[in-house]
């Protein structure tokens, strides 16, 4: 399968930029809509008094008599360029005017009333569509009133509005998207708190924990869809390990009979070294079906809520264990630091835990030398037992695999491979784990209690 190359995207920082950028974009849109509405009320010729007032600061001057006059100059030039229908009138306190362009008739009219005028905005004049201004002008020259029109751009008008209201604007702004900024992500985070804590709670859930699902109250309406159906892949799943339960437990419970069957028929027989070795192999299937049915024990909900305490656990167990391992070439001797121990825990798994290791030490200790079981307090405040032997030890390569379901060292070797492995399980359960320490002269497998 080709890996995916991509990394997934936050979805807090997704949404917080996306909800950002929408912001800024309504902003500007709101900004530039209430300036393209004032440019459809204004007057076009909004957009002209700037250029006009320049161009007026080149052209306006005096003839040879005195009067008044309008010169070419290049910045008219360029303005007229723009506009190319542009008309102006000048007048002067003194009443001296001059003229530009050609002035429609309806305002030609009101060229003498000009300076009586401090602004005006003139549109509807009969006989013409055309819009003309009135503005006071300041120049060099002194000051004048200027009736205006032409063929002036919306989109003059529009960057002088724009220009124009900046200082209302921009301030805004400046206070505005900074605190968007701030204020989305946290209010994205807060939506999101929801999302978090159902993540929360999915990691908590463990795989022998059965009825555990996820809360649907409090959660967003978007995802309460992802939560039911994780909930019910938790039903689906649960619903097959049950089952899976019940098979290996009646498996192992039928195996029962036909084992006690077989050993009561070999019992019959007469002694030799045929009948000790199929009494050997019905001891090995009676163990291997023991072990499965005290795996699947140990796979449902543990009685993790009784006081039990590990010395006398580990005492009885060898006194238990002992007559096997004596028969079986073996010394067996119990320690603890501790005259007793007590912890919660299980009192049905911690002993069956403890008596694998002793068997397990049987099993692969080399049939001679001496197996110690011994028991210590831990950092963790849970105890700890240890079962060490003298045997050939375990390869490096094998210590993690022998905690593997039904895994052997030694495939020919006796035992189920399935010891260790329940070891792990009920260390497991009550929060602990189980180590290795091997060499050539033994084995030492330490169980550390939380």
């Amino acid at each position: 399968m080709r890996e995916a190359t991509k990394s997934n995207l936050s979805l807090w920082w997704t949404l917080s930029w996306q909800l950002s950028i929408l912001f800024v974009a309504v902003v500007a849109t709101v900004i530039i809509g209430l300036c393209i509405y004032a440019t459809s009320i204004l007057s076009p010729n909004e957009g002209m008094q700037v250029q006009l007032t320049a161009a007026l600061e080149e052209a306006l001057t005096r003839d040879s008599q005195g009067r008044i006059a309008i010169a070419d100059s290049p910045r008219l030039r360029s303005f007229k360029a723009e506009n190319n229908r542009l008309w102006f009138f000048v007048a002067t306190p003194s009443g001296e005017t001059a003229s530009y362009g050609v002035i429609p008739a309806p305002y030609a009219d009101l060229a003498r009333y000009v300076y009586l005028i401090k602004d005006a905005d003139i549109r509807g004049a009969s006989g013409t569509t055309e819009v003309a201004s009135i503005d006071r002008v300041d120049t060099a020259e002194g000051e004048y009133r200027v009736m205006y029109g032409g063929n002036a751009s919306r989109s003059s008008a529009f960057l002088a509005i724009l220009g124009k209201t900046y200082l209302i604007y921009t301030p805004l702004l400046a206070i505005a998207l900074p605190g968007v900024f701030l204020t989305i992500p946290r209010v994205v985070a807060r939506a999101l708190a929801g999302v978090k804590d159902i993540a929360s709670k999915a990691s908590e859930i463990e795989s022998r924990r059965q009825g555990a699902r996820l809360p649907v109250d409090g959660i967003p309406t978007e995802i309460a869809p992802l939560v039911i159906a994780f909930n019910g892949t938790l039903e689906r799943l649960e619903n097959e390990f049950k089952k899976r339960q019940r098979f290996l437990l009646d498996a192992a419970h039928e195996l029962r009979t036909p084992i006690a069957i077989m050993q009561t028929r070999i019992d019959g027989m007469p002694d030799g070294r045929e009948r000790q070795r199929l009494l050997d192999d019905v001891a090995r299937l009676a163990q291997a079906a023991e072990q499965l049915l005290d795996f699947e024990r140990n796979d449902q909900a543990a009685d993790l809520d009784e006081m039990v305490d590990l010395v006398e656990i580990a005492r009885m167990t060898v006194a238990d264990q002992a007559p096997l391992a004596i028969a079986a070439g073996y010394q067996i001797s119990f320690q603890s630091e501790v005259m007793s121990l007590k912890r919660k825990g299980s009192p049905s798994a911690l002993p069956r835990a403890v008596s694998n290791l002793v068997r397990n030490a049987i099993d692969h200790g080399g049939n001679s030398g001496m197996i110690t079981v011994s028991v210590s307090g831990s950092p963790s405040g849970g105890g700890r037992i240890t079962v060490a032997d003298e045997g050939p030890g375990i390869p490096a390569e094998h210590r993690e695999l022998v905690f593997e379901p039904f895994y052997r060292v030694t495939p020919k070797s006796r035992g189920a491979g399935l010891g260790l492995s329940l070891v792990k399980q009920v260390a497991a359960n009550h929060g602990g784990e189980v180590s290795i320490e091997s060499s050539a002269v033994g084995t030492r497998v330490v169980v550390e209690l939380a």
